[in-house]
């Protein structure tokens, strides 16, 4: 653990202390001005370090990330000192090459090399001076994929597969819940109950970052962090989209989103605005099957994170708690919880919070992997080259039983 993070963990800690005795002060009385004040200050101190302590550890996860397995090749290197790392390390100097000076600065080995990782594009334009867009190297991958995780939560919660080509993908599904074993009497036949398997399949809609255009001294100019500055711009425009479709696509040439599919397994109160209760997350849990509630975890946008800190169990206590002891995460009501603002905001019949499994409810298809095209020609006049990143990916509700929603009540 960071220095870092362990002081903004004890900060918050000391916070939530701090307001917890201001609150046991003020329960039979009214606050004074000064209590009010003090206690609006660190509420909003509190959010600041909560978020920060958030990034932090998102952040100390993604160094976790296995990035060892090479995504250019096709096996081992054949070339004397080869070997998968040394063949990625190739590739990489090849395509930001290849970026920086163009395909005719590139050596011919380095071509080849390019080749192997080359992705087809069937819509082929001529101001393209490839016939179609390269397989980025996994330092620039894996920066575009960090990106678009950090723009939704989910992304990081869910199933995700990787297929190699873009074909309609069937997915299997199957409810076997309601068939269980029995005693067989002697001398009685075997009954034949048969499995019910249920199709659905997975396709590929390409999301597209949109042209980013470049100075042509900036890409030449080695100062310049291209291989951060660039995968950042691409992924964080490829990363809103499909976030945002993960929670509310509507599954008609998008993906399905966990807020148009998923069951509602809690309604709030009728009322003319949003609220939530103790009890009504209470009902949401329980409508989840103790089968999954083991790997359960809450997912929501910071504005109802914010309407649920302020909840209190029947003892008084709040729901949600601090960081109990540093590696350990918040918690809500003894749930881990993921801030994904594409959940919609607490609003009168708004689907506001999901609680279940997602990785068993939920499961994300991506083809291949991020792929670059650029266009070199086309902005030549204007000393610029264009730049536009695209993903393939598709996802839908998997075993709707992993996760419930929950929804609040119409307007009274």
């Amino acid at each position: 653990m960071s220095t870092a993070l362990k002081r903004l963990i004890d900060e918050q800690n000391e916070i939530w202390t701090r307001m917890q005795d201001l609150r046991r002060g003020m329960e039979d009385r009214d606050l004074t001005a000064e209590e009010r004040q003090n206690w609006d200050l660190a509420e909003a101190r509190l959010s600041v370090v909560s978020a920060d302590i958030d990034r932090l550890q998102r952040a100390a996860a993604l160094d976790q990330v296995d990035r060892s397995q090479i995504i250019t090749g096709r096996g081992d290197d054949p070339t004397p000192g080869g070997g998968q790392e040394a063949r990625e390390a190739r590739y990489a100097e090849a395509f930001y090459t290849f970026i920086r000076r163009g395909l005719d600065r590139l050596t011919p080995a380095q071509r080849d090399l390019l080749s192997e990782g080359f992705g087809e594009v069937r819509a082929q334009g001529t101001v393209v001076d490839t016939a179609g867009g390269y397989l980025v190297p996994e330092g620039f991958r894996a920066t575009m994929t960090e990106t678009m995780v950090a723009f939704g939560g989910l992304l990081n919660l869910a199933n995700v597969i990787a297929t190699g080509t873009g074909q309609d993908l069937p997915w299997p599904t199957n409810d076997d819940t309601a068939n269980k074993g029995r005693i067989l009497a002697e001398n009685t036949q075997v009954n034949e109950v048969n499995v019910t398997l249920g199709q659905r399949k997975l396709k590929a809609h390409t999301y597209t970052s949109d042209l980013v255009r470049v100075a042509l001294a900036l890409l030449q100019d080695s100062v310049f962090n291209l291989e951060t500055w660039l995968p950042g711009v691409l992924g964080t425009r490829i990363g809103r989209a499909v976030s945002e479709h993960l929670v509310i696509g509507t599954g008609v040439d998008q993906p399905e989103g966990i807020t148009v599919g998923g069951i509602v397994g809690k309604t709030g109160a009728i009322s003319a605005t949003a609220v939530i209760t103790y009890d009504d997350l209470i009902d949401l849990e329980h409508s989840v099957n103790s089968a999954y509630r083991g790997s359960a975890r809450y997912v929501l946008a910071d504005s109802m994170l914010k309407l649920i800190r302020k909840l209190k169990d029947g003892q008084n206590r709040p729901l949600w708690q601090p960081v109990p002891v540093p590696g350990f995460p918040a918690t809500i009501n003894g749930f881990a919880y993921t801030v994904d603002d594409d959940m919609p905001d607490p609003a009168v019949s708004a689907k506001s919070i999901a609680f279940g499994d997602f990785k068993r409810g939920y499961i994300v298809r991506q083809v291949r992997d991020v792929q670059l095209m650029i266009l070199r020609e086309r902005y030549a006049d204007y000393l610029q080259v264009g730049f536009h990143g695209f993903a393939r990916l598709d996802a839908r509700i998997d075993d709707a039983a992993a996760f419930r929603l929950f929804q609040h009540g119409a307007a009274s």
